[in-house]
Parts: C-alpha cells; structure tokens; sequence
C-alpha cells in the first residue's frame, strides 16, 4: 500500500480548517522539485553577483584605459613641445655663437685654438628634430633624438661659456690697455713748442725736443692723461717740478715746469685726475707745461695720444 500524506490547515484557535492528502511520491517529487529550484535561484544569484561584480570591473578598467590614453595624448605632446623648445635652444646656441664671432672681429680678438668648436672637435650643427613626426607606442626615434642632442647641447654651453670667458679676459685686458694708454690733452692753452727737431731758445742750436709744451697760465690745473701710479714726485734741474706716472704696458708720462704737485709717489690715478698745476719752473721761458709720453723707454710724439 502507498504511503500517502495529509497536510492539515488549522486556524489560529486551533481548530481544523482544511484537511488535504497527498500521495508520497508527490511529496517527494515536490521536495526534489523545490530542492532543484533553491540550487538553480543560489546559482542565478551566484551569477547574477559575479555578472554585476565583471561590470564594475569593466567600467573601472575602461576609466583607467581612457585616463591613461589621455595621459599618453598629453605625453605625446609634451615631447614634441620639448623638442620644439630643443630646436629653439639650438637655434640661440647657434646666434649667441655668432654674435660672440663678431665681438671677436669688432674687437680684433682671435678666438682660442685651445677651445673646441661649439659642437665638439669637427662638430656640426644638429639638424632640427621633426616635431610633426607622429609618436607611437612602438616608436621612440624622437625622443632618443632628444636625448643624444640634448647631451651635444650640454657640450656645446660648456664650450661656449669657456669661450665667453676667453672673450671676457681678452676684452678686459685691452680695457685695462685703453684705460693705460694716454688718450687727452694734460691741460689746457696753446701749444709752443711740438715734439721733435728744434732750435733751442736757449743756445740757438738744434736740439731734439723729447716733449710738446703747452703754454698757460700759472695754476692752471694739470690732469693725468690715463690711468696708472705715481712713480716720482719731485725736481729736476732743467725741467723743475716734475710728476712721473707709470700706466704699465711699457707707457710712461712726464710733466715739467710744475707750479705744484697735488699727488705722491704711490698714488693711484684715474685719466682726468687733477695732479698738479702749472708753473715756471727749472730752466724755462714762460708758465707753461713741458708733457712727455715714453713707450718701451723711448718718447714718442705726445700729440698722437691727445684725442680731445
């Protein structure tokens, strides 16, 4: 006999309500039945769960993929932005170079052969880099460029500011020259007497005349004609009062007949510097000065280094 089963529905006061029976194979069918629907909803949650879980990750990475793609966008153009701003570098290595060139032939300066060419020994100029040479992933040509150009460019300010300094120290010297070489008139008036060959106004003879005089008054301020030191101060039988300045470079200037000096021996003068007045004496005929410019030793004509 088969077993049959009898579900019972009773009321909140526990009396019957409804009496129902059913066979045991169908409570066993509906138990496998409601089994497998348990499994089969666990799983669709399960999938439902990771589906779900795959999305986020899928939006996640997508957002990333895309950030990165604008990064590497922004990348790309930085490079080519760098190697535009590497050719414009050049470009002033290249100007500074010539502009320092014509210095050197303004100033008669030869450039150092010590000092290597801007590029290196032989060195050329780089070519410019093409900044519209598209970048990819796979390609790296521009930016291996940048780099080895870079590397020349670092050469290059080396070389150039060794050069700068030479220019530097050449210009310097020629205006401590400058500044040493006399270059103005001592003082002012007429002049009496010119440098070289003369009749002597004392024994009528000729005579060379190693200086130019400048006639004028008693007192009349006398100037240094460049820069340099005193060297002697004092008297001299023939040219009386006398102030000796060295300017280096082998230049030597002497002025006679002083009424007055107004510096010592050891006193550094600048060109324009009052340093005595005028005067008579020493064997002279009038207030004036007697002015001498030696070089290397020898007096040279005064009048080639009055400018003014």
């Amino acid at each position: 006999m088969k077993k049959k089963v009898t579900f019972l529905i009773l009321t909140h006061t526990g009396s019957l309500m409804k009496r129902a029976t059913v066979s045991g194979g169908f409570v066993t069918c509906l138990t496998i039945f409601i089994a497998i629907s348990l499994i089969s909803f666990s799983f669709i949650i399960y999938d439902y769960r990771c589906l779900k879980k795959d999305i986020l990750i899928t939006k996640e990475l997508e957002s990333n993929i895309s950030t990165q793609r604008e990064e590497i966008i922004s990348q790309r153009k930085q490079i080519k932005a760098f190697a535009a701003d590497i050719n414009s570098l050049k470009s002033k290595l290249v100007d500074l170079k010539t502009f320092e060139k014509k210095i050197r032939n303004i100033a008669d300066i030869e450039e150092n052969n010590n000092i290597e060419n801007l590029f290196g020994v032989g060195g050329s100029i780089p070519e410019d880099l093409d900044t519209q040479t598209p970048i990819t992933e796979k390609s790296n040509s521009l930016i291996r460029e940048m780099h080895e150009q870079t590397q020349q460019f670092n050469l290059a300010a080396i070389n150039q500011n060794k050069s700068f300094e030479s220019l530097f120290n050449n210009l310097e010297n020629q205006r401590n020259l400058l500044a040493s070489t006399p270059a103005i008139r001592p003082t002012s008036g007429w002049i009496s007497s010119k440098f070289g060959y003369r009749t002597s106004p004392f024994t009528g003879l000729r005579e060379f005349h190693k200086g130019l005089d400048i006639a004028t008054r008693t007192g009349t301020p006398i100037v240094a004609t460049a820069d340099g030191v005193v060297t002697f101060v004092g008297a001299k039988a023939l040219i009386g009062k006398v102030i000796v300045i060295d300017h280096g470079h082998g230049m030597i200037t002497r002025y006679a007949h002083l009424h007055k000096a107004l510096k010592k021996r050891g006193d550094a003068v600048k060109r324009g510097d009052t340093i005595a007045l005028v005067g008579n004496t020493g064997r002279s005929t009038g207030s004036h000065l007697h002015y001498e410019v030696h070089l290397n030793g020898l007096p040279v004509n005064p009048a080639k280094y009055i400018l003014n």
